[in-house]
């Protein structure tokens, strides 16, 4: 479904993709880690162009999205993306949060929308708080209320960019939750996550990333049983052992 190609992306001077060369089967769920500052939100956000890249290729269904010619709006409809801080609109409720997008760019009829949207709060647990504003809801509510969203425009590839990093630890299971059953579902999913109990669980293979590169690429069980690059062998002793340093 996704094929990178000799990706290079730069901020000035400072190169933040470096020669990225990965494929993504459909169905596939791929977890990319690394410490902060290595380019896996950068990777992820130039899979639906919000950051354009500088060479290379990213073809989504063998269509090259970087393309001048490309229909940006109908492209990013077909894409769900799930940030970080939620982007729920304030002013509106979770129903009408999750229908306007399929009225105005799927042409669906208002009940129909409503239809759908409904199905899809009660499959996140939320039908109940369907009239609610954002403001009225937990941080993991509204971060579920964003993936249903998102899933109501039916995009057959999901991109999650740290969606648990911006919750109180207490509402992290209820999101990875909703996650793991779009994945047993065979959602194709790529998810930028620091949560590395959801990667050794749901996971297909797992990327690793530093200072713009990609370093390893292995299933969870090699990943963390036998990681092969020396960055990686330290990332993963560092977050085992994270007070180690101050002792």
């Amino acid at each position: 479904m996704i094929r990178l190609q000799q990706v290079n992306k730069w901020y000035g001077a400072y190169h933040a993709l470096v020669d990225v060369d990965e494929h993504i089967a459909k169905g596939e769920v791929v977890v990319i880690c690394g410490p902060s500052g290595s380019g896996k939100s950068t990777l992820i956000r130039t899979l639906n162009r919000l950051e354009p890249i500088q060479g290379g290729h990213i073809l989504i269904d063998g269509q090259d999205i970087h393309a001048k010619a490309m229909d940006l709006n109908r492209f990013r409809s077909r894409i769900g993306f799930v940030f970080q801080q939620f982007n729920l609109f304030p002013h509106l409720s979770v129903l009408d949060n999750c229908t306007l997008a399929p009225i105005r760019l799927r042409g669906l009829k208002p009940p129909q929308a409503r239809r759908e949207a409904m199905a899809l709060l009660d499959r996140v647990g939320l039908a109940h708080k369907a009239d609610a504003l954002p403001a009225n809801l937990s941080g993991g509510q509204q971060q579920r209320v964003a993936i249903a969203r998102a899933l109501a425009m039916q995009p057959p590839l999901m991109l999650f960019d740290e969606p648990t990093s911006a919750l109180d630890p207490e509402m992290v299971g209820e999101v990875l939750l909703v996650m793991r059953d779009l994945a047993r579902d065979g959602m194709t999913m790529v998810v930028v996550t620091h949560e590395m109990g959801f990667a050794r669980d749901v996971a297909d293979r797992v990327l690793f990333m530093d200072q713009g590169r990609v370093l390893e690429r292995a299933a969870p069980e090699a990943f963390f049983q036998t990681p092969s690059h020396p960055r990686t062998q330290k990332f993963l002793a560092d977050i085992r052992t994270p007070f180690s340093s101050a002792v």
